[in-house]
């Protein structure tokens, strides 16, 4: 499997090519493709592995920036963590008309 196998936009192709990410990660060539198809899936990969990226590629092309309302809720238990899949959203959200944000508690 590749990144060009999936129904991936134009926007997305372009955001990975500035993230320099050419080839998928093991997790990501196992879980991209039942993801698209819209199957729920549990997985896990060490640290560094591309977890991020695997559910925030099918959750960026799936949301629709017609509508005007929360379409996807990531839950993750820290601060720190929520920074990270915020940083790693952002790369793909910013070649689109999609906002994301993280929030949390102090």
């Amino acid at each position: 499997m590749s990144f060009d196998t999936l129904p991936l936009s134009a926007a997305t192709r372009a955001a990975l090519g500035a993230m320099h990410i050419s080839e998928p990660t093991p997790i990501q060539e196992r879980s991209l493709p039942l993801l698209f198809e819209g199957r729920d899936l549990i997985g896990q990969a060490r640290t560094g592995s591309g977890k991020t990226l695997a559910f925030a590629l099918p959750m960026v092309e799936k949301v629709d920036p017609t509508i005007k309302a929360v379409q996807a809720v990531v839950l993750v238990p820290t601060r720190e963590l929520a920074q990270q899949v915020d940083q790693v959203i952002a790369a793909p959200v910013s070649y689109t008309h999609l906002r994301a944000h993280e929030t949390g508690r102090n």
